[in-house]
């Protein structure tokens, strides 16, 4: 039978429809039979490099490549756990499977990883470990004991538990740090939060169950596998001499406030135990090497103090993260990121988790005004600024005037303002923890400094406890970053009302602690909440004004994590004044500039990051010469202002 086509015809009146000549069948085939043979030369002629077949392999290739230059032995070793824990959250059952002896694959693993070039490690440049070589071939060794106090990303923990519970699946895993961490928290989020958290009133254990710090040298070399930490500083050590007989490592559970870390776990006890035994059997002081929260631990006895990257006078994004679960790398997220966190681990969570770390609130910023500048000034501020860093907290006029319309009073705030603020915005067992365990103030008589030394609540602001030991012949170096811009200070908006997740602050009042006979949980009339949900005002951008504000926050100097401020102003001024170091103790300020290779993803040898720099050339040679008894060789170096800055803080009355 004949075909016809249907094909349109345009006229000026309009369309319609006519008939095409007729086609015939074996016309029909003979195109259909050209067109195939035109795709099968097409195929052919195709480079195979095109395909997605091929395309497809080489990802899946270069993913493997990635991952093994940064996998470790103990992953293999977490696999087993990783997979157990992935089949017990989705109720998967496998057969029983005879074991297997791996141990020949781990070994053919460690052999070919250690033939892999620096380079191609991706987290490392090949010259972090040529420091301990140099140091080797001085013909410098082992001198003096040394004893590492890392900070909170350097303390991985285990969970112990003391009674069976819903927590039980978390049996003596880890949950800060490593793979192990990062499958709790995507499988097992309620239970990693319920078993990271402290009791809100005692600040200790909770009743089902206990988390203690991880002990060793491993327990603070790496956060997570491909992320280091003190290894570097560990294996340069190493080169000259040094092993577990007179290097120590002091993790601590950085959760707990000082006082109840010496109660519950004897932390400065042993610490104290430990030093002195390393002078019995080695002959020698000491040399502290502290990192971040860990700098404001010092002792008697030793020889040389390292305060690495030490947050002395506190951090402002503790302020931030107390008051609202934020900080600058919560949003500066790409929109996707920031969606992603807040479905999965909200403000609201995050804000409640580090609440109940006492511990944490020890970077809350110290000093009030007279350090971090008041309405008008800061120490830090440039002479073209547009805003003061001293208003730690501020508001735009539109956020105002809609305080104003509902009666309410709502102004910018200095950093005493901003602290008084905060806690009237947190839980009542917040705010009692802070005054039984805190005191950010500055004391400026040398009696009630002394008198301090006793006060457990002094013991990590500078300006109110006698810090300093009273041995003229130690030596401190203050080793820090700069050149990367660090958060200061903060614009805010506010919302509507809402209720807090606390027993005695929410919508049906309870006390907290049962046992607590003077416990009032009045609430509000119609149990209406007192309190605005208030969040860091991300819209707010503007690059082109003095401070830089980047997602409503205003930048600062810094190591990217700590102000400048809080890294050097003690070291060059307030500890030159008799009442901080009453014994004359000499401060060597060493600031290290931040100069990191744009295609090595943490820096390379010449970083300066707040965390990054613990693998740094300049600090590794500074630690090394003080440990082998050239520390006189370590030199002053200024590349900021910090020194300008500190002179216009008021120290004194």
């Amino acid at each position: 039978m004949p075909l016809r086509k249907r094909t349109k015809a345009n006229d000026d009146s309009g369309s319609d429809t006519s008939l095409s000549p007729p086609v015939s069948e074996n016309h029909l085939k003979r195109q259909n039979d050209h067109l195939k043979d035109e795709v099968k030369d097409l195929k052919e002629k195709r480079s195979i490099f095109a395909t997605r077949r091929f395309l497809f392999s080489l990802g899946i290739l270069f993913g493997v490549l990635l991952g093994f230059s940064v996998i470790e032995r103990s992953d293999i070793e977490d696999m087993h756990a990783q997979l157990l824990l992935f089949m017990d959250q989705y109720d998967i059952a496998l057969p029983a499977l005879p074991d297997f002896d791996f141990s020949r694959v781990e070994q053919e693993f460690t052999r070919l990883r250690s033939n892999i070039p620096e380079l191609w490690k991706f987290n490392r440049d090949g010259r972090e470990f040529l420091v301990g070589d140099q140091i080797a071939a001085r013909g410098l060794t082992a001198q003096h004991p040394v004893v590492l106090i890392p900070g909170v990303i350097s303390t991985v923990r285990f969970r112990i538990m003391v009674n069976e519970s819903r927590l039980s699946t978390l049996l003596s895993e880890k949950l800060w740090g490593g793979f192990n961490m990062l499958s709790q928290v995507t499988f097992n989020k309620e239970k990693w939060i319920s078993a990271m958290m402290l009791d809100p009133v005692t600040g200790l254990d909770p009743p089902d169950g206990k988390v203690r710090a991880a002990e060793g040298i491993d327990a603070a070399s790496s956060f997570i596998q491909g992320y280091w930490i003190w290894s570097k500083i560990v294996e340069n050590l190493a080169v000259v001499n040094y092993d577990t007989n007179n290097l120590h490592l002091a993790p601590y559970d950085w959760r707990l406030s000082y006082y109840n870390l010496e109660e519950r776990d004897g932390y400065f006890s042993r610490l104290k135990s430990t030093i002195e035994g390393l002078k019995r059997r080695q002959k020698k002081k000491t040399v502290i090497a502290a990192h971040s929260m860990g700098s404001t631990v010092i002792l008697d006895h030793i020889e040389a103090y390292i305060s690495v990257a030490g947050t002395h006078l506190g951090v402002a994004k503790a302020m931030a993260a107390f008051f609202s679960g934020e900080m600058k790398d919560t949003v500066q997220m790409n929109p996707a990121g920031a969606y992603v966190l807040e479905r999965f681990f909200s403000r609201r969570e995050r804000r409640k988790l580090f609440m109940s770390w006492a511990g944490s609130a020890s970077m809350w910023i110290k000093g009030g005004d007279d350090i971090w500048g008041n309405e008008t000034f800061a120490a830090d501020d440039q002479p073209d600024s547009t805003h003061t860093h001293g208003e730690l907290i501020s508001f735009r006029d539109k956020q105002a005037l809609e305080a104003a319309s509902l009666g309410e009073d709502l102004s910018n705030m200095t950093s005493a303002q901003a602290g008084t603020w905060i806690l009237q915005h947190t839980p009542s067992t917040f705010q009692k923890m802070m005054a039984t365990n805190y005191s950010f103030g500055i004391e400026r008589d040398e009696e009630a400094l002394k008198r301090n030394d006793a006060d457990p609540t002094k013991w990590t602001n500078p300006l109110k406890f006698g810090a300093l030991p009273n041995a003229p012949s130690m030596k401190m170096y203050c080793v820090y970053g700069h050149g990367k811009e660090t958060e200061r200070s903060y614009w805010y908006a506010r919302g509507e009302f809402e209720h807090e997740d606390s027993p005695a602050d929410g919508p049906n009042p309870t006390c907290a602690d049962s046992e607590d006979t003077e416990c009032v949980t009045l609430g509000t009339p119609l149990e209406f909440p007192l309190i605005r949900k208030s969040w860091i005002d991300a819209e707010y951008t503007n690059d082109t004004v003095t401070p830089k504000i980047r997602n409503g926050v205003k930048m600062g100097e810094g190591d990217g994590t700590v102000s400048l401020l809080s890294l050097g102003a003690m070291c060059v001024e307030g500890w030159k004044r008799p009442r901080w170091n009453p014994a004359g103790i000499n401060i060597t300020t060493v600031e290290l500039p931040h100069l990191p290779v744009p295609s090595i993803p943490r820096g390379g040898a010449n970083t300066s990051d707040h965390v990054d720099i613990l693998g740094s050339t300049g600090l590794n040679e500074i630690i090394l010469k003080v440990a082998t008894g050239v520390g006189h060789e370590v030199e002053e170096n200024y590349v900021s202002n910090i020194r300008e800055y500190a002179s216009k803080i008021r120290w004194d009355l």
